[in-house]
Order: C-alpha cells, then sequence, then structure tokens
C-alpha cells in the first residue's frame, strides 16, 4: 500500500509527526520497533501535563489517540531498509519483509546510548544513574551527586547539577582538568574525584555507593553521565543523509523545517538534535509532520 507518509519509529518524536498528517486526512505509516531510548526509567518529568507518568503509558495513550485517525496505520516491526523509488517516493523494508511506499518519511529513529564500562552501572540505567537533571534531578536533589565523567562535556555537566546538590566529578580516567578547568569547577564547589571507579552498588536506600579502584567508597544519591551514543537505526545512512557531529556523537542534518539533506525526507527526535528530552522530541517531531504535510500541498 502507498501512504503520504512513513515515520520510522514510534515513540515521542514519531507519533507526534504522525498525528499532525493523520488529522489531514493523509495516510499515515508508523513502522515501530518498541524501543524507545527511554524504556528504562520509571518516571518521566518535566513534559507539561504529563509529569511523573510512567514514559510507557504516555507513548500507549498516543498511539491509541492516533490510531482513532482512520488514515493511520502501526507496524510494530524494525525498519531494515530504506531507499528512493522514483522521483518522489520511497521504498522502506521490515524485518518482516514488508514493503510500504511512501511520498515522504519522517525519521524519527531516535539514538543508541555507548555506557560507560563500569560494573553495575548497565543495570542502574534510568534508575540512580541518570543522564538528564532537568527529567529527574529534583527528584534527586538536597543530596550528594555525583558526575561520572566521559569526556569534555561532563566539565558543563559537572557545573550545571551543583543547582540540584553537591557535586563530585568522578574523573575515571577519562577527564583531568586543566587549571582553568579546575578554577571553574571549584567556582561551583564541584569536587574532583581523579581516581577511576570500579563499580557501582545500590546502597538499600535508592542512592548508590561509588567503589573506586583505589577501594574507598563514596554515597551518593545519583550518578550523572552523559554518554556517548550512536544512530539506532542504519536507515539515514542508507538514504544518503547528511550528518554532524554534535555534542554527544552523530547528529542528522536538518534545515529549518526539519527536511535532511535528502529531498522528502524529515528527521526528528534524539536523532536530529544534541539536547534530549521528550518535549524536545515532541516539538520536533509535530513540526517534521507540519513541513511534510505542506511539502505534500505546495511541493
Amino acid at each position: 500500500m502507498q501512504y503520504d507518509l512513513a515515520v520510522v519509529g514510534g515513540s515521542f518524536a514519531g507519533l507526534s509527526a504522525a498525528i499532525q498528517v493523520a488529522r489531514a486526512g493523509r495516510k499515515v505509516l508508523v513502522i515501530d520497533a518498541g524501543q524507545p531510548r527511554n524504556r528504562f526509567a520509571e518516571h518521566s518529568h518535566g513534559f507539561l501535563g504529563q509529569d511523573g507518568r510512567a514514559p510507557g503509558a504516555i507513548l500507549a495513550d498516543a498511539r491509541r489517540q492516533l490510531l482513532a485517525y482512520p488514515t493511520a496505520r502501526v507496524v510494530d516491526g524494525r525498519a531494515d531498509k530504506a531507499v528512493a523509488a522514483g522521483s518522489s517516493d520511497f521504498e522502506i523494508t521490515t524485518d518482516g519483509d514488508e514493503t510500504f511506499g511512501a511520498a515522504r518519511l519522517v525519521l524519527a529513529t531516535g539514538v543508541r546510548d555507548i555506557l560507560p564500562e563500569v560494573a553495575g552501572l548497565a543495570e542502574l540505567w534510568g534508575k540512580s544513574v541518570l543522564h538528564c537533571p532537568y527529567c529527574h534531578g529534583y527528584e534527586v536533589s538536597g543530596g550528594p551527586l555525583g558526575v561520572l565523567a566521559t569526556g569534555p562535556m561532563s566539565m558543563h555537566q559537572a557545573q550545571l547539577i551543583t543547582d540540584w546538590g553537591d557535586v563530585t566529578l568522578f574523573g575515571n580516567g577519562l577527564f583531568e582538568p586543566d587549571t582553568e578547568q579546575m578554577r571553574a569547577l571549584e567556582s561551583r564547589k564541584v569536587r574532583f574525584e581523579p581516581t577511576s571507579v570500579a563499580e557501582l552498588r545500590e546502597d538499600g536506600s535508592g542512592g548508590l555507593i561509588v567503589h573506586l579502584d583505589d577501594g574507598r567508597k563514596a554515597g551518593v544519591r545519583a550518578m550523572f553521565t552523559a554518554p556517548r551514543n550512536t544512530m539506532a537505526s542504519p536507515l539515514a545512512e542508507q538514504l544518503g543523509c547528511g550528518f554532524t557531529e554534535g555534542l554527544l556523537g552523530p547528529v542528522i542534518s536538518v534545515d529549518d523545517r526539519q527536511q535532511t539533506t535528502v529531498s522528502g525526507v524529515y528527521a526528528a527526535g534524539d536523532a536530529a538534535r544534541s539536547m534530549h528530552n521528550i518535549a524536545f522530541a515532541v516539538s520536533g517531531g509535530t513540526f517534521a509532520g507540519v513541513c511534510a504535510h505542506q511539502s505534500l500541498v505546495f511541493g
């Protein structure tokens, strides 16, 4: 079946794009692999009207609302291949060997976090090891907090998070501040710990025990870290979309209307910007959907 718009990715950006075009009465397909980046978090915060709800519950409501429109369809599966088919159409093939055609394409494919290789960290990701203070900082504020360095970006993170508590920046063998950087940390009362982190363990009360390589231990309410990330899908590269290097990894290049360097292909969400949260994803997805629809009307 031919669609006016195919959206790859059924999380916050993708569903936001799809509903704009469905409300215009156009045929819309969403292909969803069911792997939203924030699936490890029990609660979402800072998204107006949904504060404190489980991300999965918000997405379930959004999908149900989208499917109330008769021209919308959601296919569960992974989009493995996308190619340009003719002058203005695209074909997307899923891992179930289904192929769909569409006049426009929105890539809301997200990114995959490359977590630091510290024992215990992956198991605590999204719980007491966190990325975004705007999403989770309030709930752990007032106590000692850690920042696990992944590179120079950790300087920014450590200075920022002092608004939520007393911060220790753990260099972890990956970052050593120079004299100027140390002055900047001291101006924000950030303590620097150069010893590498061997392991993170729960302390039994919701916080963490940080085990250092030299045997010392430190307690924190939460550990923040800014992991590098990579594209969660190969589709943008397959289509020949351009990329720029973002703060923590590659970002699909888009113009002021969310269109990539390939005409007719739009991108939104974490794959298309360096700052990530639900509200940003919804905003970008909404705009991508509107712009994709307008391109169907005006060319």
